[in-house]
């Protein structure tokens, strides 16, 4: 069958739904995953923005480059995990926030890794 043309409108008439839910779409392990709402504007670079809900995954090993939620000083903090000089740090997608060592016990502190953004009707994927 050959696959049809795009209608010239969106209509909700023209939308055919589907078979799936969101949790088969978005969430990997439902026992390892958490929505969490995001405080704040430093991963506003990345297209994460104050009040966004993430999905969080607390199963997944974090990786360098990876957008980790971490639990540091008492609180929470989002960040990109990257490595300079040959240890890991915390870098937020914003000016403003400067870069956050981490030293080997504070390795053990991250929580999760955010692996999807919703805001409003929309899920975009942080990672490929």
């Amino acid at each position: 069958m050959a696959p049809r043309p795009l209608p010239n409108s969106l209509a909700p008439s023209t939308l055919e739904p589907t078979a799936t839910s969101l949790e088969e779409q978005l969430i990997r392990c439902r026992a390892s995953t958490f929505l969490l709402r995001v405080s704040g504007e430093s991963m506003q670079g990345a297209g994460i923005r104050h009040g966004d809900l993430l999905i969080v995954d607390r199963g997944l090993e974090p990786r360098v480059g990876q957008i980790v939620v971490a639990y540091l000083d008492g609180g929470f903090t989002l960040k990109r995990l990257a490595r300079h000089r040959g240890r890991l740090r915390l870098e937020a997608a914003h000016p403003a926030y400067p870069p956050l060592e981490l030293s080997r016990s504070d390795e053990h502190r991250l929580w999760g890794v955010a692996l999807h953004v919703i805001r409003a009707l929309a899920a975009r994927p942080l990672h490929r």
